[in-house]
């Protein structure tokens, strides 16, 4: 006899605390009509205040757009003079965050009010990458998302990195860019223009490789997926 498993859908509640907005989350954070709904409300609050705690009490699993949608809050808010605590990080989100190293990225706290007061020192620097810079990579794809999760994942492993949502705007980077590794986002050759690309970006350099991501990618478990993916990347550049 089989068993049903009911996952729980993402909800979400807005406190306004002086000049922060809290967001107490509850449910699964992964690619869908939840996760959009919650990126809507971040860049919303994010534009009207610049502070944002995220609470992910209630979170019971992140996928690589999930995930993806928390990096590209943190880096619009930062970009903007804002910035993007986590705060009460239950163990399985925890661990998706140490294992791809963006613990490094986020600023996390125990408790909710700690992120709070966390505000008054002031913002954290920017998403920097760890070690000297190692190969030069091109990312191209259609998800927001998706490009700062991977962005995130390859400046934490020193990569030098550009990325495009824009096939034409791609062509010409790879042209000036001349990089060691193009990765192409699901559906990318299915584009118009996509045979032209994959030829341009082939051409660009005489020891370019192409890595194409699998089409399941952004419902992934986050950790594994970035886990699996850093590992293809360095077996495509260092063999």
């Amino acid at each position: 006899m089989g068993v049903s498993v009911h996952h729980m859908p993402l909800t979400f509640e807005i406190k306004l605390i002086d000049d922060v907005a809290v967001f107490r989350c509850r449910g699964r954070i992964v690619l869908g009509p939840d996760a959009d709904a919650l990126q809507s409300e971040l860049d919303k609050q994010g534009l009207l205040r610049k502070k944002i705690v995220l609470n992910l009490a209630g979170v019971e699993h992140l996928d690589s757009f999930g995930l993806g949608t928390l990096i590209r809050t943190l880096g619009a808010l930062r970009a903007n003079g804002g910035d993007l605590k986590l705060t009460e990080i239950p163990k399985n989100v925890f661990r998706v965050l140490h294992i791809t190293n963006l613990l490094t990225v986020f600023s996390a706290y125990m408790t909710e009010r700690e992120g709070l007061d966390a505000f008054s020192s002031g913002p954290r620097a920017n998403m920097a990458s760890h070690g000297p810079c190692q190969n030069r990579i091109l990312c191209v794809g259609t998800s927001r998302e998706i490009l700062a999760y991977l962005g995130a994942l390859l400046k934490g492993a020193g990569y030098e990195l550009l990325t495009s949502r824009y096939l034409g705007e791609a062509m010409t980077l790879a042209k000036v860019m001349r990089p060691d590794l193009v990765i192409c986002g699901a559906g990318i050759e299915e584009l118009p223009t996509g045979a032209a690309a994959m030829v341009a970006f082939r051409m660009s350099s005489p020891d370019v490789r192409l890595l194409h991501l699998p089409p399941d990618f952004a419902i992934g478990e986050a950790g594994q997926a970035g886990t699996d993916f850093l590992g293809e990347v360095r077996s495509m550049l260092h063999p």
